[in-house]
């Protein structure tokens, strides 16, 4: 049974302190600050990843293995993101512009050894 003199026993002080939650602010500011460092993580690494394939096609003076559609529309989705990302972000050139840039400078090397490396048509 509740009495008023049972809630007078138990004082406020004697409570746990609440639990401190951040607040939604400050959780979405970590987040993006954790996304915007593995974005930068994830995609410098890719641009490492394009040089085994770079070297495989150099050194085998061989890329019939290696489609050039692909590599064409990968070239093509990383320059289009880029300028995509320029005009929808003020005209800036930030850290994501920069990203795709060096991607499609990557592909475009790719695309240009695999050209070297292929037999003429004519």
């Amino acid at each position: 049974m509740h009495t008023p003199d049972a809630a007078r026993a138990c004082p406020r002080a004697a409570l746990p302190a609440p639990a401190v939650v951040p607040s939604a602010p400050d959780v979405r500011s970590l987040y993006l600050t954790v996304l915007t460092w593995a974005f930068t993580l994830f995609n410098s690494v890719r641009m490492l990843a394009y040089l085994p394939t770079i070297w495989a096609i150099h050194t085998s003076g061989d890329s019939s293995q290696h489609s050039l559609w692909t590599w064409c529309t990968w070239l093509g989705a990383n320059l289009t993101m880029a300028a995509w990302l320029y005009e929808h972000d003020g005209r800036r050139l930030g850290r994501a512009v920069a990203v795709n840039i060096g991607n499609a400078i990557m592909c475009a090397a790719t695309v240009v050894l695999i050209l070297a490396h292929r037999p003429s048509p004519f």
